[in-house]
């Protein structure tokens, strides 16, 4: 089942930057293949689901790996059964809406 997910990432016991863990993540990311956007409070990934979620696993596994004690995260998730859409879609039909006034 194809998915695109929202999450936020948050290692706890690790001092106040979060960048180095979230940086292990987006690579953990890449190395999955999957399609990812990084914004300034989370990233959002889209793919198939085992995938997806596999790979959120593999972000807790190397943040621990890394030292962090804890890791939080918050996933928002959504899926389609009507018709496959992707995130750039989502975008780029809001941003349509906006041109037209």
């Amino acid at each position: 089942m194809h998915t695109i997910i929202d999450f936020t990432l948050i290692p706890i016991g690790t001092g106040v930057s979060v960048s180095p863990y979230i940086a292990a993540c987006q690579r953990v990311l890449d190395e999955a293949g999957l399609t990812y956007q990084l914004h300034p409070n989370g990233t959002g990934v889209e793919g198939e689901w085992d995938a997806v979620f596999a790979a959120v696993k593999r972000c807790h596994e190397v943040v621990h790996e890394m030292g962090s004690p804890r890791v939080h995260t918050c996933v928002q998730i959504g899926t389609r059964t009507d018709r496959s859409q992707s995130m750039a879609e989502k975008a780029s039909s809001v941003t349509r809406r906006l041109a037209e006034g």
